[in-house]
């Protein structure tokens, strides 16, 4: 009898537990202030002095390192004749490491005599407080290029620039190489820059805003589709999310910051950063605003509908736009605010705005990641990240937490299920013991 008592017990408990963690899409909660979240998938690298010793970065593989102060580090990549190639560096400094303007990373891709194919360079500018930051670096292969050309091995230089001021902590890196799909064949693609675009601000929302928190990283951003959509954000802390934008789409964003209820009045200079990187980790645009205890806003500047043609134009946000696909936000708040509004997260909107009808992406075959598929729609429109949309498929109903909502249902039915008949079965209770008073489910059900 106490056997099938215990039995009983545990199995309400673990029925309780599974409903505990099933969330709606949207809820899940990004980790602490200062806590990145790396790939899951990420394999372990470390950086050479020398070029000749560097360490193979794969295709399509994250990886992630870690570099010093002043250090200079090689990686390789292996590129064919005929790709463009890109190298991502996530740059993540410590939350408590003080930083300094002018400081960050700079990453270059090399031919092996160190002739530089292209280089890239992010830092933390006028807000100088620790974040994730990213760069890249790219190899276009065109009609009578004489550099970086060929199909072979190239090195990859990732830079740290820190000043006498600054934390002499590591920074970890997040590192990743992608090929570009090649274009179809008999595709005659524009090889100049566009001329015009549509350049004016977009009207501001005023639908419905709705609640999605952000994730931790590039890895577990939360997807985006057009709306108002309110999170909070700490001191110290990185919010992340994405959003599908295909060819001839063009991207608008604004954050606006709440109003502090802590009675803190003081200027912070460059309070929040709000920031847009393209489906190769590149950066694109950011925008900051200051904060005085008041409501406050910040709007990422017009930037072109995506076109392959825009990697032609010689302003880097142009050309960043050169390709479909998830392109990522991440909104970022100074620890600065802390010592007068407090540690509490503070309520935040981010309106997103993807304007345009899909266009006709000229690459030949699957795009992978430089392209948007319907699938990737209905992923943005139920707020998963990538991880959730992985384990989602067309017969499962998969909630945030990575358990289904409707999985918990059938499992939750089955056990109690299962306890009523053994309860049933279970001998009759001796005279003057009072019977179970009928199958409540568990607390929390």
């Amino acid at each position: 009898m106490n056997r099938q008592r215990n039995r009983g017990r545990v199995t309400a408990a673990a029925l309780a537990a599974m409903c505990a963690v099933a969330v709606l899409p949207g809820q899940a909660h990004a980790a602490g202030p200062g806590v990145y979240a790396f790939d899951p998938d990420a394999k372990n690298v470390q950086g050479a002095v020398t070029n000749v010793e560097a360490s193979t970065l794969d295709e399509g593989v994250p990886y992630r390192s870690m570099i010093k102060p002043g250090e200079k580090l090689y990686y390789r990549v292996t590129l064919d004749d005929v790709s463009a190639a890109y190298v991502s560096a996530v740059a993540v400094p410590g939350d408590s490491g003080a930083v300094a303007y002018g400081d960050g990373i700079s990453i270059s891709l090399r031919e092996t005599d160190d002739t530089q194919c292209d280089s890239g360079r992010a830092n933390f500018g006028s807000g100088a407080y620790a974040r994730p930051i990213t760069a890249y670096a790219s190899r276009t292969v065109k009609e009578g290029g004489s550099t970086c050309q060929e199909g072979g091995p190239y090195d990859v230089l990732v830079e740290r620039e820190s000043k006498a001021g600054s934390s002499p902590e590591p920074w970890d890196l997040e590192l990743r190489f992608l090929h570009e799909p090649k274009l179809r064949s008999g595709t005659s693609m524009p090889t100049e820059a566009p001329e015009s675009w549509p350049s004016a601000s977009a009207k501001p929302l005023t639908g419905k805003q709705q609640k999605r928190s952000g994730g931790s990283g590039f890895s577990d951003a939360t997807s985006l589709e057009n709306g108002r959509w309110q999170d909070t954000v700490a001191p110290g802390q990185t919010r992340f999310y994405r959003v599908p934008v295909d060819w001839g789409q063009q991207i608008h964003a604004t954050a606006g910051l709440s109003n502090s209820t802590s009675g803190g009045k003081d200027f912070v200079g460059s309070a929040l950063t709000l920031s847009l990187a393209n489906p190769a980790q590149g950066p694109v645009s950011d925008a900051t605003l200051s904060y005085s205890g008041s409501p406050a806003s910040a709007s990422l500047r017009p930037l072109p509908p995506v076109a392959y043609r825009n990697r032609f134009d010689s302003s880097s946000q142009v050309s960043a736009v050169r390709f479909a696909g998830w392109y990522y936000l991440s909104v970022s708040l100074s620890p600065k605010l802390k010592e007068s509004y407090g540690a509490e997260p503070i309520p935040f909107e981010l309106s997103v705005q993807v304007k345009n009808q899909p266009e006709e992406s000229p690459y030949e075959g699957d795009a992978g990641v430089f392209g948007v598929t319907d699938q990737d729609r209905e992923v943005a429109r139920k707020g998963q990240n990538a991880e959730q949309a992985a384990k989602s498929g067309p017969m499962t109903v998969v909630a945030a937490a990575g358990i289904g909502t409707g999985s918990v249902l059938v499992l939750g039915l089955g056990v109690w299920t299962l306890l009523a008949r053994r309860r049933a079965s279970a001998p009759a209770p001796a005279a003057g013991h009072p019977a179970g008073g009928g199958h409540q489910p568990p607390q929390g059900w």
